[in-house]
C-alpha cells in the first residue's frame, strides 16, 4: 500500500526532463528494442559486425545479469527504479516468473510509453504489471512492499543517491535484496567531475553525475543494508559499447569518450548489490 504521505509528485531536473521528454532519447539509434542501456556483451562475438539483433540481445543481457544477481524472484513482489520505457519489467515477467512487477520512473512521458508498448501484457496480466510515477530518493510505496529491487543504468542521474539508499532499505522487506548497475568514478579523486565533463557531454550538462561507487556501497551501509558488494563488470560493457557506437560516432567524438575515461581509469561500470537483513 502506498504511504500517503509520499504523494506529492516527484522533482524533476531540468536536463532529465527534457532528455527523456521532449528529446525522447529512447529514439536515438544507438538504442534498440525500447531499452536505453549500454548493454552487456559478454555473449555476443565482437570480432563480427553488430547488429541490431546484437544490440538488443546485450540490453537484454544487461537486465538479465543484474537479474540473476537479484536471486530468485519467483512469488516476490519486484520494483525496477527508473524503469523507462518498461522493456526490462516485461523480460522479468516473461523469463523470471515473479509475482508481480512495478516499474517506477520520475518521468511521465516515460510512463506513458511504457504503458503504449505493453498495452497487451497489462491486459493479459492484470495485477502482475504495473507502472508508477515516483523518484527514486522518495519512492511512494509502502515499507517492506517489496522483496527485490533492481535499477539498470538509472542511478547515475539519482541527485541524492543517500536518499535512495534509505528509501530502498525502507521498501524492501526483511530477506529483500537490491541488485544496481550503473557507471560511476572509481574513486573519490577531487578532479573526476572536471575530467569527465571535460571527456563526455552528458557530464558537462549534468545529465550524468559524477561521483565514486563507494558512495552507493556505503549509503547502502549506513542504510542498514548488509553484504553490500561492488563488482566492475567494465570488461563486458564498454568494448561492445564502444564497438556498437562506432556505428554512428566517428572515432574522437565525445560518445567514444566513454571507453577513453575507462581506459584511463577514471570510470567503470559497476554492479552493486546487497541485502535487508531478516529481522
Amino acid at each position: 500500500m502506498a504511504d500517503g504521505s509520499r504523494q506529492s509528485g516527484p522533482m524533476m531536473r531540468s536536463v532529465v526532463r527534457e532528455t527523456y521528454g521532449p528529446a525522447d532519447l529512447g529514439k536515438e539509434t544507438i538504442f534498440a528494442g525500447g531499452f536505453i542501456n549500454f548493454g552487456y556483451w559478454r555473449a555476443i562475438d565482437l570480432a563480427v559486425p553488430l547488429g541490431v539483433t546484437e544490440r538488443i540481445r546485450s540490453q537484454e543481457d544487461l537486465y538479465r545479469h543484474v537479474l540473476d544477481s537479484a536471486g530468485p524472484l519467483g512469488d516476490l513482489n519486484v520494483l525496477e527504479v527508473g524503469c523507462g520505457l518498461g522493456m526490462g519489467c516485461a523480460l522479468a515477467l516473461r523469463e523470471y516468473g515473479p509475482a508481480a512487477v512495478t516499474g517506477m520512473d520520475i518521468h511521465p512521458q516515460q510512463l506513458e510509453r511504457a504503458h503504449g508498448a505493453h498495452s497487451g501484457l497489462l491486459r493479459r496480466e492484470p495485477g502482475r504489471l504495473r507502472f508508477v510515477q515516483g523518484a527514486a530518493e522518495r519512492m511512494p510505496f509502502g515499507d517492506g512492499e517489496f522483496g527485490t529491487l533492481v535499477s539498470v543504468e538509472a542511478a547515475q542521474h539519482f541527485p541524492d543517491i543517500t536518499a535512495f539508499a534509505a528509501e530502498t532499505a525502507r521498501v524492501l522487506r526483511p530477506g529483500g535484496r537490491v541488485a544496481v548497475a550503473s557507471f560511476f568514478t572509481v574513486d573519490d579523486a577531487p578532479g573526476r567531475p572536471g575530467e569527465l565533463a571535460g571527456l563526455l557531454d552528458t557530464y558537462a550538462n549534468g545529465l550524468d553525475i559524477a561521483r565514486p561507487v563507494t558512495a552507493l556501497t556505503e549509503a547502502f551501509t549506513t542504510a542498514g543494508l548488509t553484504g553490500v558488494r561492488a563488482r566492475s563488470i567494465g570488461p563486458h560493457v564498454w568494448p561492445g559499447w564502444d564497438l556498437w557506437l562506432g556505428r554512428d560516432w566517428a572515432t574522437g567524438t565525445w560518445p567514444r569518450n566513454f571507453l577513453r575515461a575507462y581506459e584511463q581509469r577514471i570510470l567503470d561500470y559497476y554492479l552493486v548489490t546487497a541485502d535487508r537483513p531478516d529481522e
